[in-house]
C-alpha cells in the first residue's frame, strides 16, 4: 500500500500578538482592527523556508534510517534561491544520500499537495521506494496590510513510502483554476492580493467546496464518513460556511491553526494533516483539501501502526514552544524591512568562498565529523589521527553526523560588541553527551535562560546573507531545549 510513513513539523518559536501589530499600524489601516485577534507565528532572524524545512524533515525522520530515503521536494513560494535547487540545499543538510531525487515545487499555495501527488505516484509506479515531501513558507504581507496580520511562518514534512505506513492514500482529486487571488512577481517584495471578501467568497467558498464534491462523486462517498477534514482555508468563519454547505460535522473541521500560528501557505493544507495524524485513530479517514488556483483533495485511512508512531514535536509540541515578540520595531528588523545601525563591526561581511563550501561538503551542511573506529571517539571537524591520546590510530575514522546528538552548554558569551540582530550575540562550547566538542552560536534564547549545563539540540540556521552576492550561508547553532515540550 502507498502511504504516510512519518510525519513532522515546525512551528518558530516567536509569536507576535497581532494587537501588538495593530497598535503599532492601526493608526495607517484602521479596518485591521477585524483581524487583530489571537497571535501569529514569526521565524527568528536566522530562519527562512529552507532552516524551517529542515527542522520540519528533522522531526519527521526521527527514528528513520536517512539512507532509506530515495526522494525529497521543497514545496515554498517563498524559497530563498530562485535559481539554485533549494530542495538539494536541504537534502545536504539533512545528510541523505547524495543518489536521491530531488525537485523544488513552487509558485503556488498548493504546491505542497500537489508535490505529495507526484510522491505518491512515484512510490507506486516503484521509481521510488520512499520520498520526504517538505513544504514551507515564509510570506511577508505589508505593514499595515491584513495579511501581516493573518500570515504565519511554519513548515510541515511527510514522509511516503509502501512499508509500515501509518496512514494509506486511497483517494485523489485535483481542480486547476487561473484565479490572480494572491500574486508576486520576481520584483515584489510582498504579496499582493485581490479584494478579500471576493477571494473568500469566490475563490475558498466556490473551489474548494467544488473539489470536495467531485472527490465524493468519483468515490461514491458521503462527508461525514470522515473524522477528520483539512480545509487550508485562512478564513475561520469561511471553513464553517465551507463545512456548513458540505454537511460536515462541525466538530470534524479540523482546526485550521489561525489563533495561534496563522496562514503559513503551501504549508498549511500539510500541516493540517500532520495536526489531524497526532490525535488519529487506526480506522480514521481524513480529507485533506487544499487551496491556489485550484485545489487538490487527498484521502488518508489510518492503519493499525499509528498508535505505534514514535514521539516527536509535530504540531502540538510545537505549539507549546512559545517566546512572544512583544516589540514590533523588533518583529520589522527579524524581516529585514527597516534598516539599522551594523556598526563598523558588522558593516563588513567576509565573503562566502563556495568553493570551500564546496569541498567541505558534509562538514559544514551536514555538521558531519568523524568517529575513530578504534576506541569511538568522535571529533568535529573530521581528522585523521585520533584525538584520544590513549588511541592516536591513524586513518581509522568513520563518519560522525553531530546534527542529531545533544548537548549541553559547558560556557556560554553574551557579547554586546560583536553585531547581532538580535542583540546580545550568544555562542558557547558545547559539550555533546556522547563525545565531542564544538564552539557555536546559540539561538532561540535569552542571555537569561542559559546556564552552564543547559541542555541544547543542533538547529539548521540562516549564518548570514551576503547581499551583493547573492549568496545565503547556512550552518548549524545550539538550540536550548525546552525539557516540556512535545507530546
Amino acid at each position: 500500500m502507498v502511504g504516510i510513513r512519518s510525519y513532522g513539523a515546525y512551528i518558530p518559536r516567536y509569536r507576535i500578538l497581532r494587537r501588538t501589530i495593530y497598535e503599532a499600524m492601526g493608526w495607517y489601516n484602521t479596518a485591521t482592527a477585524g483581524v487583530a485577534k489571537g497571535e501569529r507565528t514569526v521565524a527568528n532572524y536566522d530562519e527562512d523556508s529552507v532552516t524551517m524545512a529542515v527542522a520540519a524533515a528533522q522531526d519527521c525522520l526521527e527514528g528513520i534510517e536517512r539512507d532509506e530515503i530515495g526522494g525529497l521536494s521543497l514545496s515554498s513560494t517563498t524559497v530563498p534561491y530562485l535559481e539554485r535547487l533549494n530542495a538539494g540545499i536541504c537534502s545536504a543538510a539533512l545528510a541523505l544520500r547524495p543518489d536521491i531525487r530531488t525537485a523544488d515545487f513552487g509558485s503556488c499555495l498548493r504546491s505542497g499537495t500537489t508535490a505529495l501527488l507526484y510522491a505518491c505516484d512515484a512510490v507506486k509506479a516503484g521509481s521510488l521506494d520512499s520520498v520526504l515531501v517538505c513544504t514551507s513558507d515564509c510570506r511577508q504581507g505589508k505593514p499595515g496590510s491584513a495579511l501581516e496580520h493573518t500570515f504565519g511562518d511554519g513548515a510541515a514534512a511527510i514522509l511516503l513510502g509502501k512499508d509500515d505506513v501509518v496512514a494509506e492514500l486511497k483517494g485523489t482529486y485535483s481542480l486547476s483554476q487561473d484565479m490572480a487571488d494572491y500574486r508576486r512577481t520576481d520584483g515584489d517584495g510582498f504579496i499582493r492580493s485581490w479584494e478579500e471578501r471576493w477571494i473568500r467568497d469566490e475563490g475558498y467558498g466556490k473551489i474548494l467546496v467544488d473539489a470536495v464534491h467531485g472527490f465524493l462523486q468519483r468515490y461514491g462517498l458521503a462527508i461525514d464518513a470522515f473524522a477528520k477534514v483539512v480545509l487550508a482555508c485562512p478564513s475561520s468563519a469561511a471553513v464553517r460556511g465551507i463545512g456548513k454547505r458540505l454537511g460536515l460535522d462541525p466538530s470534524k473541521l479540523q482546526d485550521n491553526l489561525m489563533a495561534n500560528v496563522g496562514d503559513t501557505g503551501s504549508a498549511m493544507s500539510v500541516m493540517g494533516l500532520v495536526a489531524a495524524l497526532e490525535e488519529a485513530k487506526p480506522g480514521d479517514k481524513i480529507l485533506v483539501v487544499s487551496y491556489g488556483n485550484g485545489s487538490d483533495v487527498l484521502y488518508f485511512e489510518a492503519t493499525d501502526k499509528i498508535q505505534r508512531m514514535p514521539d516527536r514535536m509535530g504540531v502540538k509540541g510545537h505549539l507549546h514552544q512559545r517566546a512572544e515578540l512583544d516589540n514590533y520595531t523588533k518583529y520589522l528588523v527579524y524581516r529585514d524591512l527597516i534598516p539599522v545601525e551594523m556598526g563598523i563591526r558588522g558593516e563588513e561581511t567576509p565573503p562566502v568562498r563556495l568553493s570551500v563550501m564546496q569541498r567541505e561538503g558534509d562538514t559544514l551542511a551536514a555538521l558531519c565529523g568523524s568517529r575513530c573506529k578504534a576506541c569511538g571517539t568522535p571529533q568535529y571537524p573530521k581528522q585523521r589521527v585520533c584525538v584520544n591520546p590513549d588511541c592516536g590510530v591513524v586513518d581509522e575514522m568513520e563518519p560522525y553526523p553531530f546534527q542529531d546528538r545533544v548537548g549541553k552548554i559547558k560556557s556560554f558569551t553574551g557579547d554586546n560588541l560583536a553585531f547581532s540582530v538580535s542583540p546580545p550575540a550568544l555562542y558557547g562550547l558545547i559539550d555533546f553527551t556522547d563525545g565531542g566538542r564544538l564552539y557555536l552560536d546559540i539561538t532561540d534564547s535569552e542571555l537569561d535562560q542559559l546556564e552552564v549545563g543547559t541542555p541544547v539540540k543542533m538547529g539548521f540556521r540562516r549564518k548570514y546573507v551576503d547581499k551583493r552576492r547573492g549568496i545565503y550561508a547556512y550552518f548549524w547553532k545550539a538550540i536550548p531545549v525546552n525539557a516540556d515540550a512535545g507530546k
